[in-house]
């Protein structure tokens, strides 16, 4: 190989290299609530088949409040537990 093909293809690596880098930072930068990072506001999700396909992880939002949109993360679901529900006792049968 020539110097300036071996230069070009460490050069296109580390380009590449740092965009990947750099995504994988920023992800973890952005909150994973649905609060607005700007002014702490709920926010409203915009349905986006596009970036729910291009981008799993992440969720276009919009603050009504301060008119802030950009991306969030998707929260990690939980499950909360159900509340016990009891049945009323109707008694014994020997009470009837």
């Amino acid at each position: 190989m020539t110097e300036g093909v071996l230069f070009a293809i460490v050069f296109v690596g580390f380009f590449v290299l740092r965009g990947i880098f750099a995504t994988i930072v920023f992800y973890f930068i952005l909150p994973d609530s649905d609060r607005c990072p700007m002014c702490d506001a709920p926010t409203l999700h915009i349905h986006s088949p596009v970036w729910r396909r291009t981008l799993p992880g992440l969720r276009p939002s919009w603050c009504p409040d301060c008119r802030w949109e950009g991306m969030l993360r998707r929260p990690e679901a939980t499950t909360a537990a159900a509340p016990a529900v009891t049945r009323p006792s109707s008694g014994s049968p020997a009470q009837h």
